[in-house]
């Protein structure tokens, strides 16, 4: 994988990575290059407000259809109750690792009008994961981690924090940072499946148009 001038060096890229068979592989910055989801978080850190704040404000800035701006995003911090309230929703394997992480956030789309049933915006759900991607690679920036998922119980989280009906409670992300000692890509014990990192190829994700 080639680095841009000034970035720091990073794995190389494997062979499905690249566009074309034998092409040069594509320039990618080393905060896409190394970020992964994990399930494991350093239990004893925990993040500042500031923290907080700094990845609220990645969301902030993300472009959205018509400057609509469709999120919103209930943060709890380790130390705050609000992470204890979403954390008792989790369902699933997120109830096992979810809970280390040092800020649980939900991530509401906002749906409708309010008491209508009109789109508030036909991209939302769009512009919402381009937000918490934007999160996702601040978080990075920062050295914290951040995996996203769906394993709770969406409508209970919903009347915990009173989200009104125009509005969805969509997914959630967790961030925090990997206990020290981790590998990056963890090494499975006996039995367990190692977790997959392969991509489709390059050539594989370009729509085929004319034949070409």
């Amino acid at each position: 994988m080639i680095i841009a001038d000034g970035w720091a060096a990073a794995a190389p890229a494997s062979a499905e990575a690249r566009v074309d068979a034998g092409a040069v592989p594509p320039v990618l910055h080393p905060l896409l290059a190394e970020r992964w989801s994990p399930t494991t978080f350093d239990s004893s850190y925990d993040v500042t407000a500031s923290d907080v704040d700094a990845i609220l404000e990645a969301a902030r800035w993300a472009p959205s259809a018509g400057n609509s701006q469709p999120w919103a995003f209930i943060t709890g911090r380790r130390s705050d109750p609000i992470h204890a309230r979403l954390a008792r929703h989790l369902t699933g394997s997120s109830a096992g690792w979810a809970p280390s992480a040092s800020l649980l956030v939900a991530n509401l789309c906002h749906r409708y009008v309010e008491d209508t049933d009109w789109e508030y915006s036909e991209f939302a759900h769009y512009d919402l994961g381009q937000a918490v991607a934007h999160m996702t690679f601040q978080a990075q920036a920062m050295g914290l981690y951040a995996r996203q998922f769906r394993a709770f119980n969406r409508t209970a989280v919903a009347a915990e924090f009173a989200v009104p009906n125009n509005w969805e409670v969509t997914t959630m992300t967790a961030f925090g940072r990997r206990p020290r000692g981790l590998q990056d890509i963890p090494v499975p014990t006996p039995g367990e499946e190692r977790p997959q990192r392969r991509r489709r190829s390059g050539r594989e994700i370009r729509w085929i148009v004319d034949g070409k």
